[in-house]
Parts: structure tokens; C-alpha cells; sequence
């Protein structure tokens, strides 16, 4: 079976910030990523990346998403999601009409993309969302569990995102400003010292009480150490 990081996904927006943004956080969620600002790119980079989900902008200059959708699902079973800052019910039909498996609105919830992307790998590929491993940690995707030592911790969803992320980004120092962008979204609106917080839970629970474990960076966050 094979592991998260096989699985493709495809960003096409002609926005920079947007694209670094999800490029961040699907990269640091276990995904193999590339980006297209454009229609045309899209559909040159699906043909060579292969790619198992497009997250597709609608708004494009040249061809619009709705375009690129209707190409790409003439070429594989690829999953589309496709993202718009536009409400209206005909730009949902039409996308839907279009082939596409999904649509979200701007601005959205990283971890929702995130449950949608699993949620069409399921449905088209569901051979591909094996375990990672890492260190003393085994993550299950399919089934939203971590297990430590051999020992299935006792998550909240919250908790399972944050660590998730510590163990895949390990022996890197992580700040509280990328960890909100990649568990709490880059729209939340609270205060960071909610990721002290969840911290102090998840260190309870893996009763890293010399913090020898997730070990705080003074001055510039948290690091995941399986030493």
C-alpha cells in the first residue's frame, strides 16, 4: 500500500500568495505537490505530473477553470476541487456539469481542502491512503489515527492535525504563525497562544513532560525530536 506522500496534487490559482499558501500546507500534510498559474500550464503539468487531485481556481486569465476541468477530465480519472471567491448556484452547476468532483469557496479552511482531497482519493484511488511512519509515531490516515510506541493515542481532531504536522515536518523547528496556517487555516481569526495550548494537551498525552519530545525553540516555535 502505498504512503501519503505518493499521492499528487496539483495546484492551478494565477495567485502567488494562494499557491504558496496551499503549496505550505500540502506539502507539510504529507502530499507531493506542483503548481500551474495558468490554464495552459494546468493541463501541460497534468499530462507530466500525473496528478491524483487538481485544486483548480475558476477565475484564470486565458482559460478559466471551468475549461481546464473539462479537459482534464477528458485525459484520466483525476479528482478535481475546484476554488472560486464566487458564490453563485450556476457557478457550482456549471463546475459540477463540467466534471468537477467538488467546489469550495474563498476563503476556506486548509483542513477542510485537506478532508475534501482525502474524501476524492478515497473515492478514485483508495488504494493509495496507506501509513506513514515516522520515528515512534505511525500515522493512519484512512482512519484519522496516530499511534506512539505501538500505543493508539486518544485524539480530538485538532490534536490529530497538529501532530500530524510536528511529526511530518521532525527536526524541523515549525513557528506558531505556519502551524495556525497549516491546522488552523490561514483565515483564522484567534490568537496564537491557542498553539501553546494545544501544545501543553498533546504533551500530556505523550507524557513528554521534560518537553524533550516537542521541544520549544525560544523565540521561534516548536520542533518534533525523535532522539
Amino acid at each position: 500500500m502505498l504512503q501519503l506522500g505518493h499521492i499528487r496534487v496539483l495546484i492551478v490559482d494565477d495567485e502567488p500568495n494562494i499557491v504558496q499558501f496551499l503549496e505550505l500546507g500540502l506539502q507539510n500534510g504529507g502530499f507531493h505537490v506542483r503548481a500551474a498559474s495558468d490554464g495552459l500550464e494546468a493541463v501541460v503539468q497534468a499530462q507530466q505530473f500525473l496528478p491524483h487531485v487538481v485544486i483548480l481556481d475558476v477565475m484564470m486569465p486565458g482559460m478559466d477553470g471551468f475549461e481546464v476541468c473539462n479537459l482534464l477530465k477528458k485525459m484520466d480519472k483525476i479528482g478535481v476541487i475546484m476554488l472560486s471567491a464566487r458564490e453563485e448556484v450556476d457557478d457550482r452547476v456549471k463546475a459540477l456539469n463540467m466534471g468537477a468532483d467538488d467546489y469550495m469557496i474563498k476563503p476556506f479552511s486548509l483542513k477542510e481542502l485537506i478532508a475534501r482531497i482525502h474524501a476524492r482519493v478515497r473515492n478514485i484511488y483508495p488504494e493509495l491512503l496507506g501509513e506513514v511512519i515516522r520515528g515512534p509515531f505511525r500515522i493512519d490516515d484512512s482512519r484519522r489515527e496516530i499511534w506512539y510506541h505501538d500505543a493508539l493515542l486518544e485524539l480530538s481532531r485538532t490534536e490529530y492535525a497538529l501532530l500530524k504536522f510536528l511529526v511530518l515536518n521532525h527536526d524541523r523547528v515549525m513557528s506558531k504563525s505556519s502551524i495556525l496556517d497549516a491546522v488552523w487555516g490561514y483565515d483564522f481569526a484567534g490568537e496564537e497562544n491557542v498553539v501553546e495550548v494545544y501544545i501543553r494537551y498533546l504533551r500530556e498525552k505523550l507524557e513528554d513532560r521534560s518537553h524533550q519530545l516537542i521541544r520549544t525553540i525560544r523565540g521561534s516555535g516548536y520542533r518534533m525530536n525523535f532522539q
